[in-house]
């Protein structure tokens, strides 16, 4: 039996390392690590990614996979449902930083798998919809920002997060993680937190306006 950790980053603001860190510090220890980094894309599978594939080929019965969060897996619910099936199909076990959950394919209880096969279904939708969801406020942000550039005389006050920590609040946001708890993981106030949720394409505006 092995513990192996799969990372994968898509933009320049977040890092395999950061991803990593959270793992170890969670307790996990690994035996074999795959890392996609810059492998962005919400409709590009899992097994269409350099090390993704590699790990679904390397993934035996009785290993532990460990992940920060289902969305690793692919951002799209199809990708990421079947991914999951096979793997657990397999015999390998699913665990996850955020929320600290377990998916254990040796269960033979048919109510067990059925609560567990729809939670996998649910994460799956919301690692979708959150993909979607936040491409959507970063464009808004962005072409505002650009269509505004030469007409803004007051950039307004500098945000205090940058573009990696507005990722993380809102791959938080996504993942139902509190307020208080992404404050306290990213160093920020509750209230910036909250002014992110309530407009994402307002708070990628403002990054882009400081050029940050």
């Amino acid at each position: 039996m092995q513990t192996v950790f799969y990372a994968r980053v898509s933009t320049t603001e977040q890092t395999i390392e950061h991803q990593q860190r959270q793992a170890e510090d969670a307790g996990h220890r690994f035996d074999r690590v795959f890392t996609d980094d810059g492998e962005s894309g919400i409709n590009k599978k899992l097994a269409d990614r350099p090390a993704g594939k590699e790990m679904l080929g390397y993934l035996r019965a009785g290993d532990i996979l460990v992940v920060r969060w289902i969305d690793r897996l692919g951002r799209n619910y199809e990708d990421v449902t079947s991914n999951i099936r096979e793997l657990l199909e397999r015999g390998v076990i699913i665990k996850t930083i955020i929320n600290r959950m377990t998916f254990d394919g040796s269960t033979t209880n048919p109510m067990q798998k059925a609560v567990r096969d729809a939670l996998v279904a649910f994460m799956s939708a919301m690692a979708q919809a959150q993909g979607e969801a936040t491409k959507i406020a970063q464009r808004a942000g962005i072409e505002h920002a650009k269509v505004f550039a030469g007409e803004v005389k007051y950039k307004g006050r500098k945000p205090a997060y940058n573009r990696q920590q507005l990722q993380a609040v809102l791959d938080g946001l996504g993942q139902n993680i509190g307020a208080m708890a992404l404050a306290k993981q990213l160093e920020l106030s509750r209230s910036t937190i909250y002014r992110i949720k309530d407009d994402p394409a307002a708070a990628e505006k403002a990054l882009a306006i400081w050029g940050a």
